[in-house]
């Protein structure tokens, strides 16, 4: 038998002899029966005795390979495709069945073993010299990555296709879910089931602030996701649950989210209406975050809504909250905004004080002696308003609506110069600065 010629441009192949396909050819079914024993032994996965189409199948690809094999040894450029293909369609099914690979991945290992061992069995037979068993081996490993290559690319792409289909029906059921009305519940339990989405008793909804960078936030598997949204959002089944509060916390560090209240299933709607309202509170420094300001976001921080309910309230309609405001504080209408500032103040510190002037001095830092002139002007100026226990809680809304917004977002609540009850009744409007 000729000897290979020294290799000058790495392949491997063109080194072997053409005549040693010959050889092996008479060999090609002993060396697959010896292959499919030690597989079967060594790998357990492998070693279905009841399951004839598998053994069956487990033949095909080692008579395939092996004939391959030869076929390229006898001809380099012998086309490697169908064999890749193969392997491929190997790689998808078992990512089809839900399998890794490390079985298949084992048993070519095995497979190769067996391979090396009769060639090198055959070697002293033949004569074959160091340097052309030494290119046999080298062409052997470089064939099985080949294989193992194959298998993993279309194991990828099976995982992938599936990945990507169940991500859509899990963006269709959150569709479902945030839908106001509702969608029907058989659609919502249909979808869950094909979506692999345990239906949960209770959800609370989360709206989330873009980040400035493209980090991508881990999330345990059961939460339903969809960052593509203009308010990328989240579902949170059991919310309540033991230990999920610290594991949603850990997911969203470094994120502004919002989570919405906890709620029945069917009202996800309900709890990421709020949700979202919260996060725009939040976007305008009416609601403070408490991360830090510089981090991917711009603010981060998970806020909870229920912890600033009395807020949401007062922010649910600010059309009605303005015009209430306008109607109430018109006594300050004509004074310069810095007049309105103080008495605004020093009015809601002694509504939230009950009336003690010494109270207030401590709460705003300033002399018993400026509260008590200060009160004398809002005295003054309301009247008999700040005997009126009705007038005086719709005083306290309107002013801390304008104290938040002031304190948090530099924005102030003014009364309009002009703001009056018309004839009809109709609250002129007021403007915020």
């Amino acid at each position: 038998m000729a000897d290979a010629s020294s290799t000058t441009d790495g392949r491997p192949w063109a080194d072997l002899p053409r005549d040693l396909a010959d050889h092996m050819r008479p060999h090609l079914d002993e060396v697959a029966d010896d292959m499919i024993q030690e597989i079967q032994t060594r790998v357990s996965e492998y070693d279905r005795p009841g399951d004839g189409s598998y053994s069956g199948t487990l033949r095909l690809a080692v008579e395939r390979v092996l004939h391959f094999f030869v076929d390229r040894v006898a001809d380099p450029g012998h086309d490697s495709a169908p064999v890749a293909d193969f392997f491929r369609a190997i790689g998808r099914g078992e990512a089809g069945e839900g399998r890794s690979l490390d079985a298949m991945q084992t048993a070519m290992r095995v497979g190769g073993m067996v391979a090396w061992r009769r060639l090198t069995e055959g070697a002293d037979v033949l004569h074959v010299s160091p340097r052309t068993l030494g290119a046999v081996g080298e062409v052997l490993m470089e064939f099985q990555d080949e294989l193992a290559h194959a298998a993993a690319e279309g194991y990828s792409q099976a995982r992938a296709a599936v990945a990507g289909e169940m991500q859509r029906r899990r963006k269709r059921l959150l569709d479902l879910l945030f839908a106001d009305p509702p969608a029907a519940r058989e659609a919502i339990a249909d979808l869950a089931a094909a979506a692999h989405w345990p239906v949960p008793r209770t959800v609370a909804a989360v709206a989330l602030g873009r980040p400035r960078d493209a980090r991508r936030p881990a999330f345990p598997p059961d939460v339903l996701a969809d960052l593509t949204r203009r308010t990328p959002s989240l579902i949170v089944p059991d919310p309540d649950g033991p230990g999920r509060a610290k594991l949603i916390d850990r997911a969203l560090a470094g994120t502004l989210a919002v989570i919405g209240p906890t709620v029945p299933l069917m009202e996800a709607a309900r709890s990421i209406q709020w949700a979202r309202k919260t996060l725009g509170l939040v976007q305008r420094g009416v609601i403070e975050a408490d991360g830090d300001p510089s981090g991917p976001t711009g603010q981060s921080g998970v806020i909870r809504c229920v912890e600033h309910m009395s807020t949401l309230i007062l922010f649910q309609d600010e059309g009605l909250i303005t015009s209430l405001a306008d109607l109430r504080l018109a006594p300050l209408s004509h004074l310069r905004p810095s007049q309105q500032d103080r008495l605004a103040e020093t009015l809601l510190a002694w509504l939230q004080s009950g009336r003690n002037a010494n109270e207030v001095a401590m709460r705003l830092h300033v002399h018993p002696q400026t509260v008590r002139y200060r009160l004398r002007q809002l005295e003054e100026l309301f009247g008999d308003q700040l005997l009126d226990p009705d007038l005086r809680f719709d005083l306290e809304i309107v002013l801390r609506a304008r104290a938040l917004l002031a304190e948090n977002a530099g924005e102030r609540i003014v009364p309009s110069p002009h703001a009056a009850v018309g004839d009809s009744g109709e609250v002129v409007t007021f403007h915020r600065t």
